[in-house]
C-alpha cells in the first residue's frame, strides 16, 4: 500500500520564497542599523542602553513565556529581536528603562504570544506597545531633549504655527524619537528593503503619496495657497518614514492582495493626515497603522482575486 505524503501547514504569513523567517528578520534588523546607529551617536549612550534593553526584554520574555507553556523556543527567527529594535528607536531619549522593559513585555506577552506568536498577531507588536506606552506614560513619551534642551517636535512646533527647518529634519538634526529623526537615514533603510525585495513598494509609496497629497489640499484649502515647506515637513517629521518602510510593511498585518496594499496605504495615509491635522496631537503614525491592521481582514476579503470555472467558488 503506497504511504500517503503529509504536507506540513504552518501559520501565516506565507511567503513564497527560500528565505526564512530568520533571514527576513535579519534582513529589515540590517535596515534599521543606519537610523538606529544615527539615534545613538545622536542621543548618547542612554539612547543605546535602551535600545538593548528592549530587545533584551523583548527576547526574555518571549523566551520564558515559550518555557512556561512548553512550547518550542523561537527567539532563534529573531522576530523578538526586530520588535525589540522597532520599540527601542520608537522612544524618547530620555524614557525610563523599566517604562521600556514594561513596554517590550507587553509586545511580546500581550500582543504576540497570547494571540499564538508570529503569524497570529492582529497589530504590530512593537506599534501597539509605543500606543500603549503613550496611553500610560503620555508625559515620559512626549519630552523629547536634543541638546540638553527640552524641546517640542518638528511637527508639534509646526502645528503650533512655528516655522521649522525641513533640512535640518530630513538630516535629523531635530528632536524626536531615537530612530525617526533622520530621515535620510530611514531612506536608505527603506529602499535596501525594496532592492532586496523583502519589502513591497506599493505600501511606502502610495502612504506617502496620500500624505503629500492630503497636505497639499489641506494647505490650498486651510493655509491659502501652496506651501511647500509645510508640505515637505509633514513628509520628513513624526515618523513618518519610519512607518511606512518599516511598521506599515509587516508581513502579518498588512494585506497579501497588490490591490489591498494600495487600499491600505491610502487609508493609513488619510488616517494619518486627519490624525496629524484636525486632532490634538501632532502625530499620527502610529495610531493611523494600527488602526489600518484591524482592517487588513477585511480589505483582503474584498481584494481577493475572482474564482474562474465550474465549481470554483469557495463554500
Amino acid at each position: 500500500m503506497e504511504e500517503k505524503k503529509l504536507l506540513n501547514i504552518s501559520s501565516n504569513p506565507h511567503v513564497r520564497s527560500n528565505s526564512t523567517t530568520q533571514k527576513i528578520m535579519l534582513e529589515v534588523i540590517i535596515a534599521l542599523m543606519p537610523a538606529t546607529i544615527f539615534g545613538i551617536i545622536k542621543f548618547g549612550w542612554y539612547a543605546l542602553v535602551l535600545v538593548l534593553v528592549t530587545i533584551i526584554a523583548a527576547v526574555l520574555t518571549e523566551f520564558i513565556y515559550e518555557k512556561c507553556m512548553k512550547k518550542p523556543v523561537t527567539i532563534g527567527d529573531l522576530s523578538a529581536v526586530l520588535t525589540g529594535l522597532l520599540l527601542g528607536i520608537n522612544l524618547p531619549p530620555t524614557f525610563p528603562i523599566w517604562m521600556a522593559i514594561l513596554g517590550a513585555i507587553f509586545a511580546i506577552l500581550v500582543v504576540k504570544m497570547l494571540f499564538g506568536g508570529l503569524g497570529q498577531n492582529f497589530m504590530n507588536p512593537a506599534l501597539a506597545a509605543r500606543c500603549f506606552l503613550v496611553i500610560s506614560f503620555a508625559g515620559k513619551m512626549t519630552t523629547f531633549v536634543y541638546d540638553g534642551v527640552v524641546s517640542a517636535t518638528p511637527l508639534a512646533a509646526l502645528k503650533a504655527g512655528e516655522s521649522v527647518d525641513v533640512l535640518k529634519m530630513f538630516l535629523g538634526q531635530s528632536g524626536g524619537t531615537i530612530g525617526e529623526t533622520c530621515t535620510l537615514a530611514l531612506l536608505v533603510g527603506g529602499i535596501y528593503l525594496i532592492i532586496r525585495k523583502i519589502i513591497d513598494f506599493r505600501i511606502p509609496l502610495f502612504y506617502i503619496l496620500t500624505v503629500a497629497v492630503f497636505v497639499c489640499i489641506y494647505s490650498l484649502a486651510a493655509r491659502g495657497g501652496f506651501d511647500g515647506q509645510f508640505i515637505l515637513a509633514h513628509l520628513c517629521g513624526g515618523g513618518l518614514a519610519l512607518g511606512a518602510f518599516f511598521m506599515a510593511t509587516d508581513y502579518v498585518t498588512s494585506p497579501i492582495t497588490h490591490t489591498g496594499r494600495i487600499i491600505y496605504a491610502v487609508f493609513i495615509g488619510c488616517l494619518t493626515c486627519v490624525f496629524r491635522l484636525f486632532g490634538p496631537s501632532a502625530e499620527g503614525v502610529s495610531y493611523a497603522i494600527i488602526i489600518g491592521n484591524i482592517l487588513v481582514p477585511l480589505i483582503e476579503k474584498i481584494t481577493v482575486p475572482k474564482f474562474f470555472g465550474k465549481g470554483a467558488q469557495a463554500k
